[in-house]
């Protein structure tokens, strides 16, 4: 699946339960969207975790 053809499926998603459900659905749907990549990036060996913390902790910068 391309990042187009991905990114196409999220807005759908987003935009149906925007109508369908409101705000606050909207909401909580794009957060669950956002774990599931971050959980699919580190499952699949594409994000360092410890390298992650370590930036979001201050001690190395991201650069």
């Amino acid at each position: 699946m391309t990042a187009t053809t991905t990114g196409i499926a999220v807005g759908a998603v987003l935009g149906v339960v925007a109508v369908a459900f409101g705000f606050w659905a909207f909401i909580l749907v794009a957060v669950f969207i956002a774990l599931g990549a971050l959980v699919g990036r580190i499952a699949s060996g594409k994000l360092d975790v410890a390298s992650l913390t370590d930036v979001l902790r201050g001690r190395r910068s991201s650069s």
